[in-house]
């Protein structure tokens, strides 16, 4: 059931959208291999592809990460609710989709703050019959706004899964510490936090390379530690499910990421490195090729 994200003005939405410097959430749709970006966003992508060229496992691994979590936590946790925030541009296999293919009543909210991203938020509002999606225009750093906007889709009474997947990175210092705590507080007893983190202490050379390469490009870059990453979890009294906080590939692997079938050869060797990132088999994958962290807690 649609939400108000598609009663905003086209016109004054596209106004918003700023071409000339790169934007996390087209960035990713980079690195995903999507469609929804500009010049400047591959730019930033190539960038960091010059410093880490299988950088993009992490991004395609980060995003399994989610599909993983979402399985498991709808499958075999009961969990029919989730507030996505940092969701980025619809891609294959949003939350809605994985949860509502395991329960059709399942009901989700994304939250963003890129106007290309609310220019094709009706992609993220396809909710089946029985279920809900809708979508709010919003920062993460307002969490008072999204909370209450999150309410009119959301029963707080239910247990939420508050999904912040590669986006606290784009928080500065203390400040993510801050909305986390703020966000947690307001979700009842049973609700999980679904958390991935870019680290400083996975292949740190690399990591430290490319979060230069993107603060260059103008992008906020914050990496942290294991400790720190666990912090999101300890200090608001979450319990970590197992594995713990761990390489994001090594986070309940399933080897079921999905393969597209590549074009032929003449059309796969003419598509520029960016563009092939898409047909890649991210089971090919080490612990060097991996910088992000990834967890899921439990409120009790």
């Amino acid at each position: 059931m649609p939400g108000d994200a598609l009663h905003h003005d086209p016109v004054e939405v596209s106004g918003r959208i700023d071409t000339t410097k790169p934007h996390p959430a087209r960035v990713y749709d980079v690195l995903l291999g999507g469609k929804d970006h500009y010049p400047v966003d591959r730019q930033a992508a190539a960038a960091a592809f010059a410093d880490h060229p299988r950088g993009h496992l992490t991004a395609r691994h980060n995003r399994d990460f989610l599909r993983r979590a979402v399985t498991t936590l709808v499958r075999d946790e009961g969990i029919r609710q989730f507030l996505d925030i940092g969701a980025g541009l619809p891609t294959a296999e949003n939350v809605h989709q994985i949860a509502q293919r395991i329960s059709p009543d399942a009901r989700v909210v994304y939250v963003d703050n890129d106007p290309i991203v609310l220019a094709h938020a009706r992609a993220l509002l396809t909710s089946s019959a029985e279920g809900r999606t809708d979508y709010i225009d919003a920062d993460l750093k307002d969490p008072a706004r999204i909370l209450e906007v999150a309410a009119k889709t959301l029963d707080f009474d239910q247990p939420i899964a508050l999904c912040l997947v590669a986006v606290l990175h784009f928080i500065e210092d203390e400040a993510a510490y801050g909305v986390v705590r703020e966000l947690l507080d307001a979700l009842p007893p049973g609700s999980r936090l679904v958390l991935s983190h870019l680290a400083d202490d996975l292949n740190p050379e690399q990591s430290a390379k490319v979060a230069q390469s993107f603060r260059k490009s103008g992008l906020t870059f914050v990496l942290r530690s294991r400790e720190k990453v666990e912090r999101f979890f300890t200090d608001n009294g979450l319990t970590l499910a197992e594995p713990g906080v761990v390489p994001v590939h090594r986070w309940r692997p399933d080897g079921a990421a999905p393969v597209l079938p590549a074009p032929d050869p003449e059309r796969f060797a003419a598509l520029e490195f960016v563009d092939r990132l898409k047909y890649h088999d991210i089971n090919d994958v080490t612990d060097e090729d991996i910088s992000v962290y990834a967890a899921i807690g439990h409120k009790p």
